[in-house]
């Protein structure tokens, strides 16, 4: 076979029709181009998404929600433009599709129920900004910070490393803890049961002395000791104080509670064991010997 032979062969394949959409034919050809157009598009619009994130960086001082949801909607409008351009390029009336996709959502709509109620989502993510990149959110028994935000899921870091994915339609509809919407400051609350026999003003200083001795303790709102009750063998002590980020809330909470125990310890308070008492109760039998006569 000749090279002249080769190309028309080649050229048979490419033009062969695939199928028809609105008397356009579909070759092996026009899906090479438009595939190649919807690369082009998306490989620009990474290159754009970088010179922009470059430029809202250096001139306008956003927020990191504001800043995330303009890259987003960018990359979508660009992606939108560039489906539009490849229809039109291989001769695709997009109004042809719009009649053909009304008559398919009547068979998939329940298929694509749940895809287009997460996009849907994550656009209103983006818009209302109760979740965004950075924030410490608890969703379900899952905590973590979320770290992108998706057409369809969103994804969250957990506190092991781990990249939870949770549709956004749950952000949503369900109950979402955001430790970092809005004021970031976290209270943390301590409790500890002392003995009976301690001193009540020794305790609630031994306890403010651990907590204003931390560095990462905001001194606004200041500590705070709360006496919250008489156990069965303690009084129920809580301490509380207030960090500037959830992040560190952990960290703090460890690092206090050591704290706590120097401080007993310095002050001869006893943080006492729970005490039962055991009544034990001996009854005799009476026991009767049988005498035969």
């Amino acid at each position: 076979m000749n090279l002249t032979t080769w190309l028309i062969a080649v050229k048979d394949v490419l033009h062969y029709q695939l199928f028809v959409v609105n008397q356009t034919p579909v070759t092996l050809a026009s899906l090479l181009i438009f595939c190649t157009i919807i690369g082009v598009f998306i490989f620009v619009s990474k290159m754009i998404r970088d010179i922009l994130t470059k430029w809202l960086s250096s001139h306008l001082q956003l927020s990191t929600g504001t800043h995330y949801m303009l890259i987003r909607l960018s990359q979508y409008l660009f992606w939108f433009l560039g489906g539009v351009v490849a229809f039109q390029f291989i001769g695709i009336d997009l109004s042809a599709l719009a009649v053909i996709f009304g008559f398919l959502s009547v068979g998939i709509g329940f298929g694509m129920q749940n895809l287009t109620s997460n996009f849907i989502s994550g656009l209103m993510l983006l818009f209302e900004q109760h979740i965004q990149i950075g924030d410490r959110v608890t969703v379900g028994e899952t905590e973590g910070d979320v770290v992108e935000i998706n057409f369809r899921s969103t994804t969250i870091r957990s506190l092991n490393n781990i990249a939870i994915i949770v549709p956004n339609s749950e952000f949503i509809s369900g109950t979402v803890i955001n430790w970092s919407h809005g004021d970031p400051k976290t209270r943390l609350e301590l409790d500890v049961g002392v003995s009976y026999n301690s001193h009540l003003e020794t305790v609630m200083q031994a306890l403010l002395a651990a907590a204003t001795q931390h560095p990462l303790v905001l001194r606004d709102p200041q500590p705070n000791v709360w006496f919250m009750g008489f156990g069965d063998s303690a009084w129920n002590m809580r301490l509380l104080v207030w960090v500037a980020s959830p992040k560190i809330r952990a960290q703090v909470m460890s690092d206090i509670n050591c704290a706590i125990v120097l401080q007993f310890r310095k002050n001869e308070i006893e943080i006492p064991f729970p005490q039962r008492d055991l009544h034990l109760r001996t009854q005799a039998t009476p026991f009767q010997v049988a005498t035969t006569g």
